[in-house]
């Protein structure tokens, strides 16, 4: 495209962000093949004051991944194990209650719980982890299991999704993650995890969850062999779905790690295309009120960077992370409040510490309470 109708398609979109309009698929795709980053950071950055300010969110977390054993062999995945293979392992539910008093020591607010598909374990076994958690620590927020787990939960108890999904309510499930997303694209997704919980199924997961009252987030992973076409398929998938049931709360576009995957051969994403797939969700979402950048998978600078492309989420503490680091990241395992704080505070924003469901919490040391919703 000449250069001159590149410019006058741009000042088009522009008019559109500017004025509030949806961008259309066309739009996307424009933005994904043609547009400059600092464009696209320019315009995705107004979008993310609009809506939140200079706001920028984190929150005290620790991660509880119950068993590396899975029943799948995703392409992508350097976490699974073989069930007899040396680095499996499964948690005990006395290492499960060690966990969350870790997490009461360091005042987290969330625990948050993916894992392997374990083929010799009943959903009882699943039922029961988080019915544990809860009983050790009734406050903290338990954010467990993606679609792609609860589609398991279907398929071995013969249930329904709503079945399944309220039972994980009743003993204390309060809101679910976004992962097992990937890329909605049946003939990517073939590639990437053919046997995996096909894109209407993960969908109607999440329609479920939203109809019992639940929050959930969502994901996208880029930067494999995915085109243009099939991110923008995908960021229009979920707005739809967003303007049916309003029950997203953040989108995280994840980077693809390849170290010690089955796609070891592809290189990994540039800072240039994280960059360039944050703006793009927070244009695209324009019903989302969250975008995070998540930097144990983009890196420390990165995320720091993604404040001023749209993104408005650096994730939070994030303590035990094993899934990413399996898959190369060089991130640490944690980081403390100040260094959250530090990189917020220099991308020129000002830290807010949130709960799951983004209302502010309010601190004394590791004593917290809950207050207002972060955008009332």
């Amino acid at each position: 495209m000449p250069q001159a109708d590149i410019q006058k398609r741009v000042a088009e979109i522009e008019e559109k962000v500017y004025s509030g309009t949806r961008l259309s698929i066309e739009d996307g795709l424009f933005l994904d093949r043609s547009v400059d980053l600092l464009t696209l950071g320019r315009l995705a950055h107004h979008v993310r004051v609009q809506r939140n300010g200079h706001y920028a969110y984190y929150n005290t977390n620790i991660h509880l991944n119950p068993t590396n054993v899975c029943v799948y062999r995703c392409r992508f995945c350097a976490f699974r194990s073989d069930l007899k293979a040396d680095k499996a392992y499964v948690f005990t539910d006395d290492m499960v209650r060690e966990r969350v008093r870790e997490a009461q020591e360091k005042g987290a607010t969330e625990i948050h719980v993916v894992g392997g598909l374990h083929h010799q374990k009943k959903f009882d076994w699943y039922l029961n982890l988080v019915r544990v958690i809860h009983e050790t620590d009734p406050d903290i927020h338990i954010k467990a299991w993606t679609g792609v787990e609860m589609n398991w939960f279907s398929h071995i108890t013969k249930k329904p999704y709503d079945w399944v999904i309220q039972e994980l309510i009743d003993v204390g499930l309060g809101s679910m993650p976004g992962g097992g997303a990937e890329i909605f694209d049946e003939t990517i997704r073939k590639q990437l995890c053919e046997h995996k919980s096909d894109s209407e199924r993960w969908l109607e997961i999440h329609r479920t969850a939203h109809q019992l009252g639940l929050r959930t987030n969502a994901t996208m992973l880029y930067g494999h062999v995915e085109e243009a076409e099939h991110r923008i398929d995908h960021l229009n998938r979920l707005r739809t779905l967003q303007d049916e049931t309003g029950g997203f709360q953040t989108f995280i576009p994840l980077a693809f790690h390849p170290e010690n995957t089955g796609l070891d051969h592809l290189p990994k994403p540039t800072g240039q295309m994280d960059l360039r797939m944050i703006a793009l969700s927070r244009l695209m979402l324009d019903n989302f009120d969250h975008i995070k950048a998540y930097w144990i998978m983009l890196g420390e600078a990165t995320a720091q960077i993604a404040l001023g492309f749209g993104a408005d989420d650096i994730d939070g503490t994030v303590v035990h992370e094993t899934i990413y680091h399996d898959a190369g990241a060089k991130t640490p395992q944690a980081l403390t409040v100040p260094a959250l704080h530090r990189m917020i505070q220099e991308a020129g924003c000002e830290p807010v510490e949130r709960d799951t469901l983004y209302r502010r919490v309010i601190r004394d040391g590791h004593r917290w309470t809950i207050g207002e919703p972060v955008l009332a």
